[in-house]
């Protein structure tokens, strides 16, 4: 009888942790005829999950990973194979210290149990560490120790014990099949056909090969990572099960350090980056061990030896001791460290479930089988859609760069604006070797080069001596300059030029194109030719997706302009969403986009063009094609700084004589050239204006963003009956702007807050709304006009009051602050008389 499986609701491939827990979150969520497919034996079929050293700490600076590691963390408790030990991160230098305050504090936003402990207290908890090494660390309690291949094996058992669960082992994947429209329509392996709609690739390390066999590309590549197991340690003789002691990441020398049983593990991520092709990784009858088990390269790990025996020397200097295991273990990397999760944009019904770790590996499962199902995963795993990369960062060169680069930041101190250095510089505005010569200092936004401020308006700093909010901590001075305040007040008082080429430019077209826009915004898109709508796009829950602008140019031609870092998956959620008779297409390449806003933009205009730019000849709001220069652009007047001007949308050709004529006609009006620090920051929280991936995320609403419209459209739109339910129900938690009233550190220093820190009680005590989310700043940074640092942060009704005195921690110290706005309203030009002049 061959009972093999030759049609499938959705074949997983691979059965490490992801694939087992994908496998059981979609049978509890109805899925039957589900196929596990795996080349190797169960319940260790040789990839990462079988040699990682499976600890979880609970402390992540990005949102999602803490929350995915919370949930995994949640279900291996209820599987019975999590055990708790604790972990402590130890500190040889002074800027570890202050790493491990910034830590502490950014835990305490997540309602995550941590505290700084002294070298003393660090020799209690871990009796064989050598405590003249370090400095002091940061104990978290919930730190612990899984099971992973138990947990898997337990998953695995669920699916199958509901009925919808074969799972096919030894069978090799050979091919993955496509209709001939595009979509998937089955698999090949080494024992035979599976025919199906779904294909979700689970197997890590391998997931870029079988995701060409489908002509899709996972952007991860395998890389070395080393670890050893020494014993058997006497002090570990009597262990009563795994472990006893608390977890050590001795993060200085980019190591860790945990009991397993009666050996020690060493850990490292210190060595060279050993890249691996995921063609040259062995196959299960050449490896020795497993294939994601390499031979271990002795003279990579030494110099990490000898730093593990300075911090425990007794217990790993012990002659009784030895090494008992060795590997150099593949893991994957993804070019910004985050998972590889969703829909292929290439190949519809192929899913990349790829670049997990243990710690956030069934959290992971459960989002998306959730996602596969049509809901909204309860986690908004937005950050780690495969639909984020554009087609540069999903080359080999760009991975194995990136890669390289980020494998020795592992354990690194990574400020919140670190720069890439790798594949730098790519995409450049037609105006990059003019702001070259301006001195500009440039961020990377998706492969673009964008100034962040320019070097040659530090002669603004004289003149705006006094009113620049300087900064003299080293933490916060990085990646900012007070010129950033300087071109602001610049601007304010006058005009800025800023570049943004760095938009992705989409356009909606066809007969279906009105519907096609209207089916997934929120605001009314059903204009006259020549209106600029702002709107957010939904969720089925109503959460955030998007936040962007729309101008419609035709009957049938709708132009959307969103963020550079987001361009790909609002591109994705628009196709995704199409409907018959509309197509989308990217633009981007074409266009460069060029802003003037200021009390004088509009004399600067008019300087330079024919058309009637005056405030009724040319309405906010609006658009059109006009003459500059000799050139035809489309202007549009709207505005993220608060001040009358345009963007305008250039042929990418002929950008730099836009740019040019622009500056030589405002010259005698005091236009300077403005970076983005002043746009994406001082500018935009001035006017309280909200960023999508800060304060719109899936976890909060429009009603709590201060967002409602006062009429909802009649037509229908994605999360529409969520938002409706919304408006109805008292909101859990409100958007507010608070100013930090005192910067004053201990130490007498002035401190500005980054983002990201707790928002507490004047008393210390964390806020928390009634869904549970602690208040936390959602953005930072100076308001130059106003005189003030300014926070976002979404506070519950019961604080959100005008007036009220909380505090913000920041790098282990509370500073005061008061809500000055709840909802929109701005602290400058509250009546928004300057953009509308």
């Amino acid at each position: 009888m061959n009972d093999f499986p030759g049609r499938a609701s959705a074949v997983i491939i691979g059965a490490g942790i992801v694939g087992n827990s994908l496998a059981c979150h979609l049978a509890r969520l109805g899925w039957t005829d589900l196929v596990l497919v795996d080349k190797g034996p169960m319940p260790n079929p040789g990839g990462s999950t079988g040699h990682a050293s499976n600890f979880i700490f609970p402390i992540e600076y990005s949102k999602m990973m803490m929350e995915l590691t919370r949930d995994s963390t949640e279900q291996y408790k209820e599987l019975g194979v999590f055990t708790e030990s604790g972990g402590i991160e130890v500190a040889r230098t002074p800027e570890r210290m202050t790493e491990l305050r910034r830590r502490c504090s950014q835990a305490k936003a997540w309602g995550i149990p941590a505290r700084l402990i002294t070298p003393a207290e660090v020799g209690k908890l871990v009796p064989y560490l050598e405590e003249s090494v370090i400095l002091g660390g940061a104990h978290f309690p919930t730190v612990g120790v899984v099971d992973s291949l138990r947990a898997g094996t337990l998953m695995r058992e669920q699916a199958q014990q509901l009925g919808a669960l074969r799972v096919v082992a030894g069978a090799e994947i050979l091919g993955i099949n496509k209709r001939p429209d595009g979509r998937i329509s089955g698999v090949r392996t080494s024992k035979g056909d599976i025919a199906t709609d779904v294909v979700a690739i689970c197997c890590g390390v391998w997931s870029p090969r079988l995701a060409a066999m489908a002509g899709a590309r996972i952007p991860l590549t395998p890389i070395v990572h080393q670890m050893i197991s020494v014993g058997p340690i006497p002090l570990f003789a009597d262990t009563a099960g795994e472990i006893e002691y608390p977890i050590v990441r001795d993060v200085d020398a980019n190591m860790y350090e945990r009991q397993h049983g009666a050996d020690m593990e060493v850990g490292s991520y210190a060595h060279r980056p050993i890249i691996v092709a995921p063609d040259d990784i062995p196959s299960i009858e050449e490896a020795v061990l497993s294939p994601t088990e390499m031979p271990f390269t002795q003279d990579d790990f030494d110099p990490q030896l000898m730093q593990a025996l300075e911090l425990m020397p007794e217990l790993l200097g012990d002659e009784r001791v030895g090494i008992r295991y060795s590997i150099n273990g593949l893991i994957s990397m993804t070019p910004d460290g985050h998972p590889v999760l969703g829909e292929t944009p290439e190949v519809p019904g192929l899913w990349s479930v790829a670049a997990s770790w243990i710690k956030e590996g069934p959290g992971i499962g459960r989002a998306v089988a959730e996602w596969m199902s049509g809901t909204t995963p309860e986690i908004d795993i937005h950050e780690a859609s495969i639909a984020r990369f554009y087609g540069h960062q999903r080359t080999t060169a760009h991975v194995v760069a990136r890669a390289r680069e980020g494998f020795n930041k592992m354990y690194g101190i990574v400020h919140p604006s670190e720069q890439w250095e790798s594949g730098r510089p790519l995409r450049l505005s037609p105006v990059y070797d003019r702001q070259r010569e301006l001195d500009a200092v440039f961020i990377e936004t998706a492969g673009w080069e964008r100034p962040n401020w320019y070097g040659s308006n530090s002669g603004l700093l004289e003149r705006y001596a006094g009113r620049l909010m300087e900064r003299t901590g080293e933490w916060e001075s990085r990646w900012w300059s007070p010129i950033i305040n300087a071109e602001h007040l610049a601007m304010r008082d006058a005009a800025g030029l800023v570049d943004l080429s760095a938009f992705a430019v989409l356009d909606v077209t066809g007969p279906g194109a009105l519907e096609a826009v209207q089916s997934v915004a929120v605001a009314q898109l059903d204009v006259a030719p020549g209106r600029v709508v702002y709107t957010s796009l939904l969720n089925e829950a109503g959460g955030f997706v998007g936040d962007l602008t729309i101008m419609r140019l035709g009957p049938r031609h709708f132009r959307v302009v969103t963020g550079g870092a987001t361009g790909m998956s609002d591109l994705k959620w628009f196709a995704d969403h199409l409907p018959g008779g509309a197509a989308v297409s990217d633009l981007t390449s074409a266009w460069t986009t060029l802003g003037i806003w200021g009390p004088r933009a509009r004399d600067i205009l008019a300087a330079v063009t024919p058309a009637d730019v005056s405030g009724d000849g040319f309405k906010f709001g609006t658009c059109r094609e006009i003459e500059l220069g000799g050139t035809t652009v489309l202007a549009s007047r709207i505005s993220y700084v608060g001040e009358l001007g345009w963007e305008l949308y250039v042929p990418i050709e002929q950008g730099a004589r836009v740019w040019d004529t622009l500056r030589e006609a405002g010259r005698p009006a005091g236009l300077v050239p403005v970076g983005i620090g002043v746009y994406g920051t001082t500018g935009r929280l001035e006017k309280g204006y909200r960023a999508y991936g800060a304060e719109l995320e899936g976890d909060y609403t429009l009603v709590e963003a201060g967002m409602t419209r006062p009429r909802v459209k009649a037509q229908d739109f994605v999360g529409k009956q969520a938002y409706l339910a919304q408006r109805e129900a008292p909101p859990a938690a409100m958007l507010c702007t608070l100013t930090v009233d005192d910067h004053t550190s201990a130490a007498g220093e002035r401190r500005y807050m980054l983002g990201g820190e707790p928002i507490l009680t004047p008393h210390g005590e964390p806020l928390t709304d009634a869904r549970g989310r602690h208040s936390y700043v959602t953005s930072a940074g100076s308001g130059p006009s106003v005189g003030k640092h300014l926070l976002l942060a979404y506070l519950p009704p019961a604080r959100a009051v005008e007036g009220t005195r909380l505090a913000v921690e920041y790098l282990g110290e509370r500073y005061p602050v008061t809500v000055a706005v709840v909802g929109a309203t701005p602290l400058f030009d509250p009546a928004n008389e300057r953009v509308r002049a």
